[in-house]
């Protein structure tokens, strides 16, 4: 049985994006198959995928709406084996138009248990708001994986974030799991990067991942290339943390 692992952050800017893409990849490097969804009307994962998310004829958006199955709503990425299901800016509009739809909180859900059986792992990227597109990740999900930026606002917004996720466990998904927390951004050389880790830690009844993801200029500058980190620069610190967070979800036994 795969793992489903929602990858969420209300707050922009916290390297979420970034950490769905290269922790894919990485996992998929690692030998295990893998399906990307993207729910982010930005649709930042489709293109950091080396995916034109302007041309794709079947998006998130009309798997979500009936229009195409999942297996039509499937691309190839410039990782071998391995899909993703895009999203562009037409997903901006999906939540007017879901509110009609009876069970609206399951569409991805049942569209999903078509197809989960065939991988070891499915990554969501979560767009950076706490709705109705969150809300299907999370009842698609076993886990959810939050990347944390190391600075001073760290800790605000994520007990909203808990909070969401705690509803969700009592009203639609009493399986979900908290995957754990991730720290990106990290600066080796501030005092600031070390006290939000441990105030992260002190603070969070969650897991806390070994591997810290450093501020890295590669990581920066791959997405503009359509590449994940281990094919942009596959001896760069960025693509050494990311391994290293792929093998430790993996290792994972409790989920």
């Amino acid at each position: 049985m795969g793992r489903i692992i929602a990858v969420a952050n209300q707050k922009g800017g916290v390297g979420k994006t970034t950490t769905a893409i290269n922790l894919a990849a990485c996992l998929a490097e690692a030998g295990k198959k893998v399906l990307t969804i993207d729910l982010d009307p930005q649709g930042n994962m489709t293109s950091g995928l080396g995916v034109d998310k302007n041309e794709v004829e079947n998006t998130v958006y009309e798997l979500m709406l009936d229009e195409c199955s999942i297996k039509e709503s499937m691309t190839d990425t410039v990782v071998d084996g391995m899909k993703v299901i895009p999203s562009n800016v037409n997903l901006a509009g999906a939540e007017i138009e879901l509110l009609g739809i009876p069970e609206k909180e399951y569409i991805l859900r049942n569209a999903v248990d078509y197809i989960k059986e065939d991988y070891d792992f499915i990554v969501i990227d979560c767009p950076p708001s706490l709705n109705m597109l969150t809300i299907n990740a999370m009842t698609t999900a076993n886990s959810v994986l939050v990347p944390i930026q190391c600075e001073y606002y760290a800790l605000e917004g994520l007990s909203q974030l808990m909070h969401t996720i705690d509803l969700v466990q009592q009203r639609l998904n009493p399986n979900l799991l908290i995957e754990g927390v991730v720290f990106t951004m990290y600066d080796v050389r501030t005092n600031l990067s070390n006290q939000v880790v441990e105030n992260v830690r002190n603070n969070l009844d969650a897991k806390i991942y070994d591997t810290l993801i450093p501020r890295n200029i590669r990581l920066a500058e791959a997405p503009s290339y359509g590449l994940p980190i281990n094919l942009y620069d596959s001896k760069s610190a960025g693509a050494e943390s990311y391994r290293l967070l792929a093998k430790e979800v993996i290792d994972r036994k409790d989920i």
